[in-house]
C-alpha cells in the first residue's frame, strides 16, 4: 500500500522505516521541509533497534503530493501541529480516503469531520490511543532509534460504524496488536503520556532548566508513580461516568514496555534496570510541557467537568506548569475553542464521538 505520513520526527521515521521494511510504500511530507531534505537529495533512512532497516524512502514535496494516490494517510507528528497539518491536508482528502491520527489527542477528530464535512468529504478517521512505537530522531537528519514497538495500541474509528473497517486497515500495516476500544471518547481517556508526563516534568523540572542528562525510568520515583498512579484515577472514574472501560497505567507500561505488573515506579525503575528507561528531557523547552499541557490535560480537565468529575490533581498541574514557564498553556490549544465542546452534555458528547 501507498501510504502518506504527514510528519517527519523519530515517530514518523520509525513508521516510515517499519512500512518500508513490510513491502509497503511509505511517502514522508515535511511542513516545514527541513527534516526531510537530506532524503529528499537521496539519502538513506536508517532505523535500528526494534526495527532495523535502511533504505530510500519517498519524499513528498507538499501535501497535495503526500495526499493524492495514497490508500491512507497518517498523521504523526506532535499535537500542536495537527491543526496546520489537517488544514493542509484538507483540500486533497478524498470520501474513501482513511486517515489515521497517531496517537490522538485533544479531539483533533472531531475537528477534521467538521471541516471534511463543510467539503461534502465522508471518510473513516481512524484513532490511536498513543503511538506504534517510540524512538529517538539522529542528529545526522536521516535515522532513527527505534526503542520499542508497542504490544498492544487502542483504536477506534470516526465515524463509529466503521470501527471494523478501521481496524483491518491498521491490521493490515502494522500487524495485529490493536484493541478495539468503544469509539472516540474511550479513546481521547486513553491517551496516559499527559498525566504521566505531568507527573515526569514537574517533578524533575529542574533537571530539564539544568540541560541534564538524566534517565527517566529511574527518576520515577516512589513519589513521581504515586502522582502518576492519583492522576490515572482521575482519568479512570470520568472514563467510568461514561460508561467506558480503558486501560490502567500500569497495563499501559506492562504491554508498551514489557515489563511484569507492579507500581509506576517499580516498572520504570525495572526498565531502567535493563537499559531501556529512556531519557528525560534535557529542556524545559519539551513536548512533555508544550504539547502535553494543552492537549493533554487541558482535554481531560475539560471531560472530567462534563462528566461532574473534576480532574483536580490535572487542572492544578496545568496552572503549576503555566506558572512555572510564564505561559497561558491553556490557550495554546487551537483545536478545542472550534469544537465548543464545554457547552455539550456527556449524553451530546457520547453521540458526537459516534456520528
Amino acid at each position: 500500500m501507498r501510504i502518506g505520513i504527514l510528519g517527519a520526527r523519530a515517530i514518523a521515521f520509525g513508521m516510515a522505516a517499519f512500512l518500508a521494511k513490510a513491502g509497503h510504500e511509505p511517502v514522508l511530507w515535511s511542513p516545514s521541509g527541513a527534516r526531510v531534505r537530506k532524503l529528499a537529495a537521496g539519502a538513506l533512512l536508517t532505523a535500528t533497534g526494534a526495527v532495523e532497516f535502511s533504505g530510500r524512502v519517498k519524499v513528498a514535496h507538499n501535501c497535495a503530493e503526500a495526499v493524492s494516490g495514497t490508500d491512507a494517510i497518517i498523521i504523526a507528528l506532535p499535537a500542536n501541529g495537527h491543526r496546520l497539518v489537517f488544514d493542509s491536508a484538507l483540500p486533497h482528502l478524498k470520501s474513501g480516503q482513511p486517515v489515521i491520527i497517531s496517537s490522538h489527542t485533544s479531539f483533533g477528530a472531531l475537528y477534521l469531520s467538521k471541516r471534511l464535512a463543510e467539503r461534502g468529504v465522508r471518510l473513516p478517521i481512524i484513532v490511536w490511543g498513543t503511538t506504534l512505537l517510540t524512538g529517538r530522531q539522529q542528529l545526522d537528519g536521516v535515522s532513527v532509534s527505534v526503542n520499542t514497538i508497542r504490544q498492544k495500541v487502542d483504536v477506534a474509528t470516526l465515524p463509529k460504524s466503521t470501527g471494523a473497517e478501521g481496524t483491518a486497515i491498521c491490521t493490515e500495516l502494522f500487524g495485529d496488536r490493536f484493541v478495539e476500544r468503544d469509539g472516540l471518547l474511550a479513546i481521547a481517556l486513553s491517551n496516559l503520556n499527559p498525566q504521566n508526563h505531568l507527573g515526569i516534568a514537574l517533578l524533575n523540572l529542574t533537571r530539564m532548566e539544568q540541560g541534564e542528562t538524566w534517565g527517566q525510568g529511574e527518576h520515577v520515583t516512589p513519589a513521581v508513580g504515586n502522582l502518576i498512579e492519583a492522576l490515572d484515577l482521575e482519568r479512570l472514574r470520568i472514563a467510568e461516568s461514561f460508561g467506558l472501560s480503558v486501560r490502567t497505567v500500569q497495563e499501559h507500561f506492562s504491554l508498551s514496555f514489557h515489563v511484569p505488573m507492579g507500581t509506576v515506579s517499580e516498572m520504570n525503575q525495572q526498565m531502567h534496570r535493563e537499559g531501556r528507561g529512556g531519557f528525560g528531557p534535557a529542556t524545559a523547552d519539551s513536548r512533555y510541557i508544550y504539547e502535553d499541557v494543552p492537549f493533554g490535560l487541558v482535554p481531560t480537565s475539560l471531560l472530567g467537568r462534563i462528566a461532574g468529575r473534576p480532574a483536580l490533581l490535572h487542572e492544578a498541574g496545568t496552572s503549576l506548569l503555566s506558572a512555572a514557564v510564564g505561559r497561558n498553556l491553556v490557550a495554546d490549544n487551537d483545536l478545542l475553542p472550534d469544537l465548543a465542546l464545554d457547552k455539550l452534555s456527556a449524553t451530546a458528547l457520547t453521540t458526537l464521538c459516534e456520528e
